[in-house]
Parts: structure tokens; C-alpha cells; sequence
């Protein structure tokens, strides 16, 4: 296989790329806003990217927003700017990624994070291009085109109150879904041979490729991480062989024998909210440190002459199932030693610690203000 990308400049030839990239080239050359859905690390922002490249206004800048990275009190300076002196701290006027997007693209990732407040002022924007800044009385008109992404359901967020629904069907007109890489297996191939060739070039290593058995196996894996997941593994491989062929025990070693059946580490999609789905992975995370370190003295034990049956506790958990006999602490304490320990590890650094916990910054900053943890 020779040729990775298609004649887009992006990757992938199957037939739900080919499906994607025909409504791309529909709506690229016109000014309407562009909703693109999906999971994490599927390549929202590549298709962001090839609509704004597409575009008539892709000799003007386009500014990525991650909503999610941006606390709640300052996202609205981010976005429409600040006037001097309209907080502490505002020693001089600012211009927010709308004017510095002016005459371009803006790409707003996670605009599910968006606080309801904010929601109001940007479905204003939508409608008639005109936004305040932060301490302003006047309007500022911007000639911006938006595309917007996330992976939540904004039809459950609708539902439950954390998204406008007159901004949802603003936004839903032009839908992209982006299947997530499992169901496009035929991509595979084509992003681990491209992948390789950009981190062989990067890194200056001539990389030997990858065995059949290793392409089988990657084709075949079902990538709970996505494109983002596949590009790391191949990206670790070859700076760790020094670019020589990666073979399936090198694979297998890296995803943890998840091929094997041993879905121990994997995260599992469910209907439940994002607050509740957010404090089970990190229950779950705490149970496995648990098991580990049970096992751990049970082996140390052993070496030491003495014996004793060892106490696992199961990794796989269901907060509905749990009764009040249950070994499990409630999830709220278990949550809170988890922050707290995840803080003091990366020494109050919270971008590193919502990371490490696998929750948005946003969600990090609530948690904190919720439980009155003195950071």
C-alpha cells in the first residue's frame, strides 16, 4: 500500500470516510455552522481542519478552542475579549479568539462544557454576528465561520438541562458523525502506515514496518482510544525497537493483552451521565490500584516464609449493584481522595491532575468548589 491519504490530504478510503468526506466538500465552500460528533480521538478537529482548508476563507487564521480546557470565570473573557479594568486584574484591553478569528474559522471543541451563560451569548453569535466584550456596553460585530464538536449526546444534555435546546437545533442543521475507528477497520492499515512514516521522519529513524501478524492484529483490535490511541502505541514502539519491525508480542505488550479478551482496563460506554460515568472510571481505577496492591503483599508474603489467602477485589463495578453491606466506600469519598491525591501529586497543577483522572479541567474546578477542598 502506497498511498495512504485520499485526494483530501487526509486519511482513510473507506466507505464512512469517503460518506464524511462528501459531505465536507458540500459544505465547505458555504458560511453555515457545522456541528461534527463523535469520541474522543476519533479526528474531529482533521475534519475541522479539511472544512476550513476547503473553505473561501482559508487564507484567514483558524482558532482551535478547547471549551473544556478554559475555566468557567474566565471563558467568557477567552471568547469575547475584555475591556480594561472589567476585573481584577484586566490592566488592558483583549481581544477573545472571535475577533482573533475574524474573517476565518473558529473550531470549538467540547462545546457540550459550555456553561448556560455562555451558551446565550454564543447562540447569539450564531444568529446575528454580534458579541460584547467582558465590561463592554457595546456590540462588535465579527465575520467568523463556526464549527463546532463534541463527544457527548447534546440530545441527552437537552434533556437533563445542561444544554440550550434552542442552540442544540442551531447546531444539529449540519451534523458530521464521525464513527469511531473500530467501525472503520479498513482505515487502520492506511493511519499505522502513515503514522509510521511521520514519527520515522520526525524523529530521524528509518522504520522497518510492521509484521503481518502485528497488522492483523492491529486491524483487528477494537481501539476504545481511537485514531489518538493508535498514533501513540505506533509512536512508542518506534522510538523504543529504534525503528525496527514491530511485531504482534510488541503490540500485545503495549494494549495489555486487551485482544486476548481481558477488558480489564478498558472503558465501557453506558447511558449513564457524564458526572456518573466520570466517578465510576475513577472507582474503578482506585479498585484495580487495590487488587494490585493485595496481590503485591500476597507475593511478599509468600517470599517471606509465610502463608496467606489472598483477598482480590473485583475491578469490574456497577454503582447500581452495591449494597450498604458492600466493602466499597461511597463513591463521593473515594472521588475526593482521588482528587485530593491526584493534587498533591502534581503539586496543585489541576490541567495534570484532571489528566490523570480522566475529567476535563471544568469538571476538576466543580469537584474542587464541591467537596470545599482547600487546595
Amino acid at each position: 500500500m502506497n498511498e495512504t491519504k485520499n485526494q483530501y490530504g487526509v486519511i482513510g478510503n473507506s466507505v464512512e470516510m469517503k460518506e464524511i468526506l462528501s459531505v465536507v466538500k458540500q459544505v465547505a465552500p458555504s458560511d453555515i455552522t457545522v456541528l461534527i460528533t463523535g469520541e474522543s480521538g476519533v479526528g474531529k478537529e482533521v475534519i475541522a481542519k479539511l472544512i476550513h482548508e476547503m473553505s473561501k476563507r482559508s487564507s484567514k487564521p483558524m482558532i482551535s478552542v478547547n471549551a473544556g480546557a478554559i475555566p468557567e470565570g474566565i471563558i467568557e473573557s477567552e471568547l469575547f475579549g475584555h475591556e480594561r479594568g472589567a476585573f481584577t486584574g484586566a490592566s488592558d484591553s483583549r481581544k477573545g479568539y472571535f475577533e482573533l478569528a475574524d474573517g476565518g474559522t473558529l473550531f470549538l471543541d467540547e462545546i457540550g462544557e459550555l456553561p448556560i451563560g455562555t451558551q446565550v451569548k454564543f447562540l447569539r453569535i450564531l444568529e446575528s454576528r454580534e458579541y460584547m466584550r467582558v465590561g463592554s456596553s457595546s456590540s462588535r460585530k465579527v465575520d467568523v465561520r463556526i464549527i463546532a464538536a463534541t463527544n457527548k449526546d447534546l440530545e441527552s444534555e437537552v434533556s437533563n438541562g445542561r444544554f440550550r435546546p434552542d442552540l442544540y437545533f442551531r447546531l444539529r442543521s449540519i451534523n458530521i458523525k464521525i464513527p469511531p475507528l473500530r467501525e472503520r477497520r479498513d482505515d487502520i492499515p492506511e493511519f499505522a502506515i502513515e503514522f509510521g512514516k511521520q514519527i520515522g521522519e520526525k524523529n530521524k529513524i528509518n522504520f522497518e514496518g510492521f509484521s503481518t501478524e502485528a497488522m492483523a492484529l492491529l486491524k483487528n483490535y477494537h481501539w476504545p482510544g481511537n485514531v489518538r490511541e493508535l498514533r501513540n502505541i505506533i509512536e512508542s514502539l518506534i522510538v523504543i525497537k529504534g525503528g525496527k519491525q514491530i511485531d504482534i508480542v510488541d503490540l500485545k505488550n503495549f494494549i495489555k493483552n486487551s485482544f486476548e479478551g481481558n477488558g480489564r482496563n478498558l472503558p465501557v460506554y453506558t447511558h449513564k451521565s457524564p458526572d456518573q460515568a466520570e466517578r465510576e472510571l475513577i472507582l474503578r481505577a482506585l479498585l484495580e490500584m487495590k487488587a494490585d496492591i493485595n496481590e503485591m503483599k500476597h507475593l511478599l508474603l509468600n517470599q517471606n516464609g509465610s502463608r496467606v489467602e489472598p483477598h482480590y477485589v473485583e475491578a469490574s463495578f456497577d454503582a447500581t449493584s452495591a449494597d450498604e453491606n458492600s466493602l466499597v466506600e461511597p463513591v463521593t469519598i473515594v472521588e475526593k481522595r482521588a482528587i485530593l491525591s491526584a493534587l498533591e501529586r502534581f503539586k496543585g497543577n489541576r490541567r495534570m491532575a484532571s489528566r490523570a483522572l480522566s475529567i476535563s479541567e471544568r469538571t476538576l474546578y466543580r469537584k474542587i468548589k464541591e467537596y470545599n477542598l482547600d487546595i
